[in-house]
């Protein structure tokens, strides 16, 4: 079987059933075939996630406008209120030609393989904007490899160890390459006074009570994968299989539980808050945080808030580290938010279907990017070479706009944006870090093989089962279980469908490959 290597597991949200009309599926036709309809106006229903909804009018749609060349008609939804709106839309009889749909749910997975939207896999290609250049995660956003939505990319790699940078000058630390390094310091953050304090009052890890189960980028996740076992899923001996069935989670979750029984994690780990992560990181009691690397920049203007002189002396940042088999594997993100899909029963023919594709290409544009992703230049922002400089006094109305529309960036082959220029040289220095971190771990990037499969038992027996591996993972770090109650575990993980699972993701991924 093929080596494969996409990202993204199903959803959970459901979206109604949708009566379709007799259309054709993906087309097999060429662009100099089948000419593109000329479109005067796009719909488009997508979600505002700030307080107000974009005025009618404004500055933004007009900009877009004069770019794509036609009038936009969006109707703005309240991101809380979306599920439910789409549910509505699909079962009547007024849809867009364009829907916002923000994850590969069951319900819009029904729809999709019944026929209701388009299947794009044979005409993105046509289109140099919506051509993308990240396959891996366009596999991923695809429903057992058919793609019925341009994704909305985002970055691929966020994973980072966010570290307190005064410790590792107080002990004469280096920031951690490898997991054995991790180990290292943060026993040495843990046991030698890294305040110089006197007291024995610091750990190493901070880790709070994560909110999803396993392969929800929790930072046990990071260590797993990290160790070798994969990103939720991974490929051995030609079959797809979960990443805790593996030798290498095993080894992963016995480093976890040592780090735990040798306090040199935060005790409260099972309990402690994520939405506190920051605390015992700015009040000096823990001194590593496995997280997304924006974190970084939110803890350094924390910083600049409590000691605008010193700021700079706290935060460092490393990448994805080595594992004990000499190799880096990578943590990545699903690296899309949705997509944007066409609804059949409003775009009927191949002819209005291009018509629409031609103006999302326009929409994904180096001209249209820094529309959607920055505003208006000159009133939002200003350029700095290369940079956008936010206008601090722009309304606060447009600048809330400008977050709206960028909902319906896509992104598909490369941000089409302005970067953000940084407020201090060290601030310009951690960001350009970060991006660089990014781009280097992208290389090595362990994708989930499983991302494209939508797996039937799986859909009416996951939220099950994913509990049963991820508290007894818990457990086990814990100390409320040995080995043997993990691999016990795991079994009745088997037996309760996880076989079932596995054998379905494997017909489907060899049928797709």
């Amino acid at each position: 079987m093929k080596h494969r290597k996409p990202l993204i597991g199903i959803g959970i949200a459901a979206v109604a059933a949708l009566a379709l009309t007799g259309c054709s599926g993906s087309g097999g036709d060429t662009a100099a075939e089948v000419e593109a309809a000329e479109l005067d106006s796009l719909s488009i229903m997508a979600p505002y996630l700030v307080t107000n909804a974009p005025e009618e009018g404004n500055e933004v749609q007009t900009a877009l406008e004069d770019v794509l060349g036609v009038d936009l008609d969006i109707t703005w939804v309240p991101n809380s209120s979306y599920g439910d709106k789409v549910n509505i839309t699909l079962a009547g009889d007024d849809l867009p030609q364009v829907m916002v749909i923000q994850g590969k749910d069951p319900g819009f997975v029904r729809n999709a393989e019944a026929g209701a939207f388009w299947e794009l896999t044979d005409y993105l290609e046509d289109y140099p904007n919506l051509a993308t250049t990240f396959p891996e995660t366009q596999k991923a956003s695809s429903i057992n490899g058919k793609v019925y939505g341009v994704f909305r990319a985002r970055d691929v790699i966020r994973e980072a160890v966010i570290i307190r940078k005064d410790w590792l000058e107080n002990l004469g630390l280096e920031v951690p390459t490898t997991t054995d390094e991790l180990y290292d310091v943060a026993k040495a953050f843990t046991e030698d006074d890294p305040d110089g304090n006197g007291a024995d009052d610091t750990y190493g890890l901070i880790i709070p009570k994560w909110p999803g189960t396993i392969g929800t980028n929790s930072p046990w996740d990071a260590i797993e994968t990290w160790y070798g076992a994969g990103n939720r899923w991974t490929e051995r001996d030609g079959e797809l299989v979960p990443n805790f069935t593996t030798d290498e989670w095993l080894e992963a979750v016995q480093f976890e539980r040592q780090l735990v029984e040798e306090g040199v994690v935060n005790p409260d780990y099972a309990t402690f808050d994520s939405a506190k992560w920051n605390e015992p990181f700015l009040t000096g009691k823990g001194g590593i945080i496995l997280d997304v690397h924006s974190r970084a920049g939110v803890l350094i203007n924390l910083f600049k808030e409590s000691d605008p002189e010193n700021f700079e002396n706290y935060v460092d940042i490393g990448g994805n580290l080595e594992g004990p088999d000499g190799e880096v594997h990578a943590l990545p993100t699903t690296g899309y938010s949705g997509f944007l899909a066409i609804p059949k029963a409003k775009v009927r023919t191949e002819e209005e279907l291009r018509g629409v594709l031609e103006v999302l290409d326009k929409l994904n544009s180096d001209e249209a990017g820094p529309i959607l992703n920055n505003g208006i230049e000159g009133v939002t922002y200003e350029l700095d070479g290369d940079l956008a400089v936010a206008i601090a006094d722009a309304p606060q109305a447009l600048k809330d706009t400008v977050m709206s529309y960028s909902q319906l960036g896509m992104n598909v082959n490369g941000f089409k944006g302005y970067l953000p220029k940084q407020a201090t040289d060290y601030e310009q220095e951690m960001y350009d870090k970060r991006k660089a971190i990014e781009a280097a771990d992208l290389e090595l990037a362990e994708f989930d093989p499983s991302a494209p499969y939508v797996s039937e038992t799986y859909v009416s027996k996951g939220a099950q089962l994913d509990t049963i591996v991820a508290d007894a993972r818990i457990q086990y770090i814990a100390g409320q279980i040995d080995l043997n109650g993990l691999e016990d575990a795991v079994e009745l993980w088997r037996s309760s469908g996880g076989d079932d699972v596995i054998a379905e993701i494997n017909e489907l991924a060899d049928a797709d490959s």
